[in-house]
């Protein structure tokens, strides 16, 4: 149980940081 709970959250992690790189990327093209 844990370990799926684990593995779940760092999906969500990763999940994320390909999102904030989607951000910086749309910001960097309006600089």
């Amino acid at each position: 149980k844990q370990q799926a709970n684990i593995n779940e959250g760092l999906i969500r992690i990763s999940v994320g940081l390909e999102d904030v790189g989607d951000v910086i990327n749309d910001i960097s093209k309006g600089l």
